[in-house]
């Protein structure tokens, strides 16, 4: 699956880029689909039609004024079926660009018109603890909406759903209603994950807090990775969601600016959520940390333990070891039995103190 993280050869990809004109079209990014595909759905108040073709040729794809056409493409690595499509439209040439670099950070750019924004689908595989992401761009326009993905996921067939069976405002509200529409379910996926992440979280903080292990340590700082990777996506969306409500190109109706307002407390309780998340792995990681310094201090205060009684009777020892002639007991019979005696009963009457202390219990 696709990482936010821009890979390795993805990297090297943009190298081919260098010295070419801007608008150049030249996809980098890793090929999630086999074979291109346009997918157009026209419908009005009274009936919706939909054709999925390779080929753009085949597809009806004339913007009417009394109905709206949507036109997806899935698999942005085939650069001529995107140009072919902009042509069509008369999309800008860095606009193309923007759509084949799939690792743009949620933007929206207004042309003469139609608006361009793009933001990322998420996933998340509680497995590996880790986040997958899509590419989503849309093109708004008068009476027609454009959508880019990177392949074909099944986001966006609430909407289709919706659109066929003719629920709510979904053929009575126009282009920039299906914009909006498409905006919100990308919102709304980022609750999800969210929500999952959450889980994962709370599943860690109960096996930190009986067992800290190294795996644990490195659960968390995934999750880390993962919540920063959300932020960059999530943040950015609230200045795209705020840009469109202001709609100063005039493309949204003013009965669609107040749903736009409501994808915007979304966002904003999204920050919140994962601003939430993020204190939480923070005060996971102090944990873990506060855990193991306090098992290391329990260690050294067991040796410590261990070394105070073996003292006194490393001080006898080499007090019985020296070489003198004359010293007490030294001819003695039981002489050897008082002094393991007397190394016996210091250990014991120190470990009665480490026991009055609560030191042992506490090992």
């Amino acid at each position: 699956m696709a990482r936010v993280r821009t890979p390795r050869n993805t990297r090297r990809t943009r190298s081919r880029k260098v010295g070419l004109p801007p608008g150049s079209l030249v996809p980098f990014g890793e090929q999630k689909t086999a074979r291109a595909e346009f997918t157009a759905l026209r419908y009005d108040s009274n009936q919706v039609t939909e054709k999925t073709s390779e080929n753009i040729e085949d597809l009806d794809l004339h913007v009417g004024e009394h109905d709206t056409l949507w036109v997806n493409l899935y698999g942005l690595h085939d650069a001529p079926k995107l140009a072919e499509l902009g042509r069509k439209f008369n999309l800008h040439p860095l606009i193309l660009e923007d759509i084949l670099n799939t690792d743009q950070r949620p933007k929206v750019d207004a042309y003469e018109g139609y608006i361009y924004f793009v933001a990322r689908f998420f996933r998340y595989d509680p497995t590996n603890r880790v986040t997958s992401s899509d590419q989503v761009s849309l093109v708004l326009g008068r009476n027609f909406v454009l959508t880019f993905q990177e392949r074909r996921t099944g986001s966006f067939d609430p909407v289709r759903e919706r659109l066929w069976a003719d629920r709510g405002m979904a053929r009575k509200g126009g282009a920039d209603y299906l914009a909006y529409s498409l905006l919100d379910i990308i919102v709304d996926r980022y609750f999800i994950v969210l929500e999952q992440i959450g889980d994962a979280c709370e599943s860690l903080e109960e096996a930190l807090l009986q067992q800290p292990s190294a795996d644990i340590l490195h659960g968390i700082h995934k999750l880390k990775r993962e919540s920063m990777e959300l932020r960059r996506a999530i943040w950015p969306i609230r200045e795209v969601v705020n840009a469109l409500i202001r709609n100063d190109s005039g493309f949204f109706q003013p009965a669609t600016l107040p749903y736009l307002r409501d994808v915007y407390d979304h966002t904003v309780h999204l920050i919140e959520s994962l601003e939430s998340v993020r204190d939480l792995l923070t005060g996971m990681l102090d944990i873990y940390l506060s855990s193991m310094s306090n098992r290391v201090n329990l260690e050294v205060r067991a040796l410590t333990m261990v070394a105070m009684m073996f003292m006194p009777a490393s001080l006898i020892a080499g007090v019985f070891g020296m070489n003198f002639k004359v010293m007490p007991l030294l001819d003695s019979a039981g002489g050897f039995w008082f002094a393991m005696g007397i190394m016996a009963c210091i250990a014991l009457f120190m470990l009665v103190i480490f026991w009055r202390r609560h030191w042992i219990g506490r090992l």
